[in-house]
């Protein structure tokens, strides 16, 4: 490593520190990447053949800090806890993220297999590297197929145990914490929408295929097909807007313009 420039030693050192491996694989995802620093994460986290040590001692001791003191899982008092120890606010997308990573079956919740098995994966066994992760964390839903996996597995992670459907007021609360990181404008018309026409639970159809509408269908409706397979309530919602004229206001931008 004498043979680097400092800058390359400098990021040798953080990647090495934030994932626990060792010189030559670290050199290995930052050459592979470029020397950017983030694409080397992606590198190392995208093959699944490197595992990231990590000291099972500091997992049990983690898992203990926040666990529920009469049942055997991190239950909400533990998550928020665990977000003031991360540094972060506890309705911080982020978290969603993070939930994702651990495969959590159910929103304030987290098992001991999935909060161990989750740090595990990130290659996290200290306070310490979960902080460092959170950026790349966050990072993660800017690649525009990690936010859609994160966004169906939104669906399933915040519906109650045993419904089919995610009650209105939680799939309005996840619907604008999500398309926040993708700037939809029309997701407020939406929630208005559903609070005044539907105020009814959300099927997991209706749930994914929006997030297909706002990607392809321009906010000013321009190439909205009539006849494509959209679900009713899509198309309750366009012609919501048309009777309204939302579509016609100048303040809505081009969102296909900003992807």
């Amino acid at each position: 490593m004498h043979k680097l420039g400092r800058s390359h030693r400098d990021k040798v050192q953080q990647f090495m520190t934030i994932t626990g491996a060792s010189e030559k694989i670290a050199l290995q995802a930052l050459k592979a990447s470029d020397w950017h620093l983030e694409g080397a994460f992606d590198v190392f986290y995208s093959q699944p053949q490197i595992k990231t040590f990590t000291d099972s001692r500091h997992l049990e001791e983690l898992y203990n800090r926040y666990k529920d003191p009469y049942v055997d899982m991190i239950l909400a008092d533990g998550i928020t806890l665990l977000c003031t120890d991360l540094q972060v606010d506890p309705q911080d997308i982020v978290m969603l993220v993070v939930s994702w990573h651990m495969k959590a079956a159910t929103m304030c919740e987290f098992s001991k297999q999935e909060f161990i098995g989750g740090l595990q994966a990130l290659g996290i066994d200290t306070l310490e590297k979960f902080r460092e992760r959170i950026p790349f964390m966050r990072s993660e839903l800017k690649d525009e197929q990690k936010f859609r996996d994160i966004y169906n597995y939104a669906f399933g992670w915040a519906k109650e145990k045993g419904q089919k459907s995610l009650a209105l007021d939680t799939a309005i609360g996840m619907w604008q914490l999500l398309f926040a990181e993708k700037q939809w404008p029309l997701v407020e018309h939406w929630c208005q929408f559903l609070q005044a026409r539907h105020n009814k639970a959300i099927s997991r159809d209706t749930w994914s295929q929006l997030l297909e509408f706002a990607r392809t269908v321009d906010p000013l409706l321009s190439n909205y097909d009539a006849e494509g397979a959209w679900p009713y309530l899509i198309d309750e919602f366009v012609e919501y807007l048309s009777e309204n004229g939302i579509v016609q206001n100048a303040q809505i931008s081009d969102w296909s313009q900003q992807r």
